[in-house]
């Protein structure tokens, strides 16, 4: 059974709370006819990482809880690639591509440990 702890304690949600403002920091400079494109398509996938951690925490079984985890991180791919599409499209530039994508890897490395942890509670 996934423990009790509260997941807002785990640094993995922590963190992609604080990549939730970032990327709605940064979407706020993209151009209004991109509202209802990318930067809802981003928004999206980026609210989804820790809604699913959250989620995944809350689950009954060790194998719900590794599959929302593995939901959170096919998002945190998503944003990744969106992030990319952002930049081709000169809607943000490199130093805001690579500073964005440090954050992005840094969640992403939280989440596999987190979701390591979990597989080795399952077996």
């Amino acid at each position: 059974m996934p423990e009790s702890k509260s997941y807002t304690q785990l640094e993995v949600w922590k963190k992609s709370r604080e990549l939730v403002k970032d990327v709605y920091m940064l979407t706020n400079a993209f151009p209004k006819e991109e509202l209802y494109s990318l930067t809802n398509q981003i928004r999206r996938a980026i609210v989804s990482i820790p809604s699913n951690i959250a989620e995944g925490i809350g689950r009954n079984s060790y194998k719900e809880t590794i599959q929302y985890l593995y939901i959170a991180k096919g998002s945190i791919y998503e944003v990744e690639t969106q992030l990319y599409l952002a930049y081709d499209l000169h809607y943000i530039n490199l130093g805001q591509l690579e500073e964005m994508l440090l954050k992005v890897e840094e969640c992403r490395k939280l989440l596999y440990g987190f979701i390591q942890y979990y597989r080795k509670k399952s077996e």
